[in-house]
């Protein structure tokens, strides 16, 4: 059984590596597409934000659908990362302008939809509740792996932008198939069948636990896509360097330090509590949108160092509301609760992606992320009110220091 649930804890991250890197693949080459489309600022910020739209909508028809409860998850997963492939794969082979573009970003988001939060559940699905954060913790790290890779592409010998959006379609028809083929749900699964209950999208909010591990997921989603969107533009702002070299540093922010972040933060959710691990990994993430206009023009040593940090605690603890919210909702919908969150927490990633270049363009971009502070910082609050709340009475009771994988 060990031996197995390691071998669908690959898989299962693979899917997500392949599959999400169509979710950025737009927005690291949107230099490229600025160009080639004659496009404005504010429809470079709609190349991204629409995959925002996408993914919300898909969201919520998931969760009143109580799709991936009723459905086999693995079948929905492969599908829905088989749409995102060819939606993507539509815009570097028939698309040559800016509409077009934005309506199959929008139904690329829908398919994520249906890829990004099953993931979760069927990784949840596989591990108890002592292995569990470690394992989200991985997906996490998978997670953002595969969206920093457009990025890594596009740095790498300047490949023209058709390119980079084919690779990550194809990478994502990868996924389709490991899902659809080798990809099974585990022994914490619920049987596919679940009585139809959408409401329970909106009722779970009335139980402590989960709408304080919501709280502090949405506190987390205000900062994290922005600064993952703005950071290429951010780079060339503070060190004037070409699109090449932001790319790289990207990947590195996201993809590597990000990907460190998942897996300590899964390690510390099972060792220090849901609460403390989340609380520390946003309040560190807090502070380095505050500081980061002192770290405006800094040299390049100085400012690798603060990306380490920053993409590193931004993602930390991401696993941690996963795991903390399948253990506190009701097991019979954990695909409807963990699809609800994320589409609530990434409808709040469109007003910061927005906002960032409006507050650039204001007063610069070297104060543009001071604007999402008060998301980690508020969702720190939530999760000690959580740790205080939710786990303060059952710490040391066999959900927590016992489990098995």
């Amino acid at each position: 059984m060990r031996h197995t649930a390691i071998a669908q804890l690959g898989f299962i991250s693979a899917v997500q590596v392949l599959a999400m890197g169509t979710w950025f693949s737009a927005s690291a080459v949107v230099p490229a597409l600025t160009q080639a489309w004659q496009i404005n600022a504010m429809q470079a910020v709609w190349l991204t934000a629409s995959v925002q739209v996408g993914f919300v909508v898909g969201a919520v028809a998931a969760a009143a659908l109580n799709l991936s409860d009723r459905l086999p998850p693995q079948i929905v997963a492969g599908y829905a990362a088989l749409g995102a492939a060819l939606s993507t794969a539509g815009i570097a082979i028939w698309v040559e302008g800016y509409l077009p573009a934005v309506a199959l970003r929008v139904l690329t988001g829908m398919f994520l939809a249906g890829v990004y939060p099953v993931a979760m559940q069927l990784m949840a699905s596989w591990f108890g509740p002592t292995a569990r954060g470690l394992a989200l913790g991985i997906l996490i790290g998978a997670l953002a792996l595969g969206s920093a890779l457009p990025h890594l592409l596009r740095g790498l010998d300047q490949l023209p932008w058709q390119s980079v959006m084919l690779t990550a379609a194809l990478l994502s028809g990868a996924a389709a198939i490991i899902a659809l083929t080798l990809i099974k749900p585990g022994k914490y699964a619920k049987s596919p069948g679940t009585e139809h209950r959408p409401k329970y999208a909106l009722e779970m909010f009335r139980d402590i636990g989960p709408r304080l591990a919501n709280i502090g997921y949405f506190g987390h989603m205000w900062e994290l896509y922005a600064l993952w969107t703005w950071l290429p533009l951010f780079l060339v702002a503070a060190t004037s360097a070409n699109e090449a070299t932001a790319g790289i540093a990207s990947f590195l922010t996201i993809g590597i330090a990000g990907g460190v972040g998942g897996l300590i933060g899964g390690w510390a959710s099972g060792r220090f509590g849901r609460g403390r691990a989340s609380a520390v990994a946003m309040i560190i993430s807090g502070i380095c949108c505050l500081v980061s206009p002192l770290f405006f023009n800094s040299s390049w040593p100085v400012m690798i160092l603060l990306l380490g940090v920053w993409g590193a605690s931004a993602v930390a603890d991401s696993p941690v509301f996963s795991t903390a919210l399948s253990e506190v909702a009701d097991a019979r919908y954990t695909g409807t609760a963990l699809t609800t969150q994320t589409a609530i927490g990434f409808l709040l990633t469109l007003v910061t992606i927005q906002t960032v270049p409006m507050v650039a363009e204001l007063i610069g971009w070297q104060y543009s992320f001071l604007i999402l502070a008060p998301g980690p910082l508020l969702g720190a609050v939530a999760m000690r009110m959580y740790r205080q709340r939710v786990e303060g009475g059952r710490e040391k009771s066999p959900i927590i220091m016992q489990g098995s994988s």
